[in-house]
């Protein structure tokens, strides 16, 4: 079996007396979707802060591709190929769609971002950027002002500008969030694409999109896994409905 690309051991943070994440382990293997749901206030994104450095647990271990990353911080992180995308959309509103992802190419070429008017048209940072705009469907919609694009294909960008910094393992918190049902339904067969590609730890309120999606999935309730497996595992685990589905089969 290969090596987990991503493996956690007991983390755990805590603000003040709440829990946010309980010895939290898990892993995550190459090219696999693993998406980690529960509900509001369960600790997914506290999780995801962990993984990327931006929140230091209290305890635990992160180990990536076999090397412990625990007391690395966030840029330390994104330059082995760790990178996280946001629930809400980060981009440059006035800039076009392919001047957002021609920075992206600039910064992870280690270039600083004040110069990027001249080198936006440089040919090594204007083609990559494009072949990113069409991997997410953006291909049409490269001279837009992104601040003009739905709010759709906002987050296809976002994402085309995480995959331009090269990335070995997402970190993606809620890509479907405020889409409407066909907006949801594109942002889902994007993912899927990027299916073996990349590595891929997932938060989601979405069960549609999640079962959809995902190779394993673990739940969290108050901080902890109550489970963790297969998705038709997961849909079978009577724990799991009582805490989160609920009685209905997700999809139906």
């Amino acid at each position: 079996m290969a090596e987990p690309v991503l493996e956690t051991s007991g983390l755990t943070k805590r603000f003040g007396g709440i829990v946010a994440t309980g010895d939290v382990s898990l892993s995550v293997a190459p090219g696999e979707i693993h998406a980690v749901i529960g509900p509001n206030g369960a600790g997914k994104t506290t999780l995801i802060s962990e993984l990327s450095g931006e929140l230091k647990p209290d305890a635990g271990s992160i180990r990536f591709a076999g090397a412990d990353i625990s007391r690395f911080g966030p840029v330390r992180r994104a330059a082995l190929g760790i990178a996280r995308a946001f629930q809400v959309t980060s981009i440059f509103r006035e800039f076009t769609a392919l001047e957002n992802v021609a920075l992206a190419v600039q910064a992870r070429a280690g270039h600083s971002f004040r110069f990027w008017r001249p080198a936006e048209r440089e040919a090594q940072l204007r083609e990559p950027a494009r072949a990113m705009l069409r991997d997410v469907g953006l291909g049409e919609r490269a001279d837009l002002p992104a601040g003009s694009l739905s709010h759709g294909e906002k987050r296809a960008l976002e994402l085309a500008m995480v995959l331009a910094t090269g990335p070995r393992l997402l970190l993606l918190d809620e890509p479907t969030a405020g889409m409407g049902a066909e907006e949801s339904a594109a942002m889902v067969r994007l993912l899927a694409g990027l299916k073996s590609r990349f590595s891929v730890v997932l938060v989601e309120h979405d069960m549609d999109a999640v079962f959809a999606l995902a190779d394993r999935i673990t739940v969290m309730v108050y901080g902890r896994v109550i489970a963790s497996g297969a998705p038709e595992a997961i849909r079978a685990d009577p724990e799991v409905r009582r805490a989160y589905l609920g009685d209905e089969e997700p999809g139906c």
